[in-house]
């Protein structure tokens, strides 16, 4: 289980990307990276890292998901992913 102060950080940064995101574009459009560079650093989506949406866990993150690795296997083998079964052979 990640920290809460990490999951929090991760979602606030979410935030304040989605508020500079249309300054940002209208930035890179004009060619002023002076008024780039004068935005917070956590305006970039460049910051952002995915998180498994359970546990907050930053590695072993399945995109298609949105969860880590080891949670997608107890969920997939409990039979909570729609779509998704234990292979064998």
């Amino acid at each position: 289980m990640a920290k809460e102060c990490m999951k929090a950080r991760e979602v606030k940064r979410a935030a304040m990307c989605a508020k500079y995101a249309a300054k940002r574009a209208e930035l890179l459009k004009a060619g002023d990276y002076e008024g780039l560079q004068a935005l917070p650093k956590n305006a970039s989506p460049v910051r952002l890292h995915n998180r498994c949406k359970i546990t907050g866990r930053p590695k072993g993150y399945m995109r298609a998901f949105g969860l880590s690795r080891i949670q997608f296997r107890e969920m997939a083998s409990k039979g909570l992913i729609p779509g998704v079964k234990k292979a064998s052979w």
